[in-house]
């Protein structure tokens, strides 16, 4: 049986990996889209402008706040949710980083 190696990796690579994961479904980049338009909390509102069922947003409303890229918070029968800008902006360090890392060096194919 395979071992889940994720544990060998270097905590910044695994938080990148886990954001990127988050934001790989364009319901859930639409979600997001939507929230900054709003720049507030939004209650409910999301089902009205996103093309799915209620449930199916709802679990990619999940999705993001479980990588903490949303808050929520509950407001009697809904939820209210709006953007962790703390947390954006930590991964746009992070992604900055690795992708200034990334072309540093290319392999002798693309140097000129």
């Amino acid at each position: 049986m395979a071992q889940n190696k994720k544990n060998e990796f270097d905590m910044e690579l695994l938080e990148i990996a886990d954001f990127a994961k988050a934001l790989s479904h364009p319901a859930r980049l639409a979600i997001l889209k939507e929230l900054a338009q709003k720049n507030t909390c939004i209650c409910g509102e999301i089902v009205n402008v996103i093309p799915l069922a209620q449930s199916t947003v709802s679990q990619h409303l999940k999705e993001l706040k479980n990588a903490g890229i949303i808050g929520g918070e509950i407001d009697g029968p809904k939820s209210c949710y709006c953007i962790n800008k703390d947390k954006l902006s930590e991964m746009v360090q992070c992604l900055t980083r690795l992708f200034s890392a990334l072309s540093e060096n290319g392999c002798c194919k693309t140097k000129k």
